[in-house]
C-alpha cells in the first residue's frame, strides 16, 4: 500500500514533490505578487518557498488535509525576509553619491488613465498596511483561506484572524481613499498644464487672422 502523500512529502519523495507544485504553484505565485505587487519578485519568491519546502520536509505533520496553508505560510515568511533584504540594500544605495539629473519624462505619463491612479493608491495603501494586516488580507481575501486554514498558515489563534482581517479591510479602504484622492489632483493638474500648453502653440487657421 502507497504510503500518504504527507508522509510521501516528509520522506522527500520528488514525484510528490513535482504533484504539491503542480497543485499549489500557481496559488503560492498568486499570494506573492499580492504581496509584493511585482511579477518578476513574485516568481523569484516562488522558486526560494518551493526551495524551503524541501528543506522543511521533515515538519510535515502527517495527519491533515491540504498542504497549501503551510505552503502559504512559507510563502509569507520567504516575501518577508526578501522585503528586509531590500530595505537593507536601499539603505547601501541611500549612502551612496547621487547621480546626475536624469531627463523628465513627465509628459511621457500625463495620459495615464484613472484606473492607473487607482491601482497605484490601492498598491501604496497596502504597503502602508502592517504586516500582519497585509499578510491576513492576502491570505482570507486573495488566496481565499478560510479563518481556520488562515491561523494554521501564520501560526496564530483563529480569533486573532478575524479581528485582524476586520481591522485591515477598515484600514486599507480608508487609506486607498486618501491616496487616490492625493495621487487624482496632481494627475488633473498635469492634464491641464499640457492642454494649456497644447492650446498655446497651436496654428492659427481662421481668414484675416495674423500679419498677412
Amino acid at each position: 500500500m502507497e504510503p500518504p502523500f504527507r508522509a510521501r512529502i516528509r520522506a522527500g519523495d520528488e514525484n510528490s514533490f513535482r504533484v504539491l507544485f503542480q497543485d499549489h504553484g500557481r496559488a503560492v505565485y498568486n499570494h506573492c505578487f499580492r504581496l509584493t505587487g511585482d511579477w518578476s519578485v513574485a516568481e523569484d519568491c516562488v522558486s526560494l518557498t518551493f526551495l524551503e519546502t524541501w528543506r522543511m520536509r521533515e515538519k510535515v505533520e502527517p495527519d491533515g488535509g491540504s498542504l497549501l496553508p503551510w505552503l502559504l505560510g512559507i510563502a509569507t515568511n520567504v516575501v518577508h525576509h526578501r522585503r528586509r533584504t531590500a530595505r537593507r540594500h536601499r539603505a547601501l544605495m541611500e549612502r551612496m553619491p547621487p547621480p546626475g539629473l536624469l531627463p523628465d519624462f513627465a509628459d511621457e505619463v500625463v495620459g495615464r488613465l484613472e484606473d492607473q491612479e487607482r491601482i497605484a493608491a490601492v498598491r501604496k495603501a497596502l504597503d502602508q498596511l502592517s504586516r500582519p494586516d497585509r499578510e491576513v488580507l492576502a491570505l482570507c481575501v486573495w488566496a481565499g483561506l478560510d479563518y481556520v486554514a488562515t491561523a494554521e498558515a501564520l501560526g496564530i489563534p483563529v480569533g486573532t484572524v478575524r479581528s485582524r482581517l476586520s481591522r485591515a479591510r477598515r484600514r486599507l479602504e480608508k487609506l486607498a481613499l486618501k491616496n487616490l484622492e492625493q495621487n487624482l489632483e496632481p494627475a488633473a493638474a498635469r492634464r491641464q498644464q499640457t492642454g494649456d500648453r497644447h492650446e498655446a502653440v497651436r496654428p492659427s487657421s481662421g481668414k484675416g487672422e495674423g500679419p498677412w
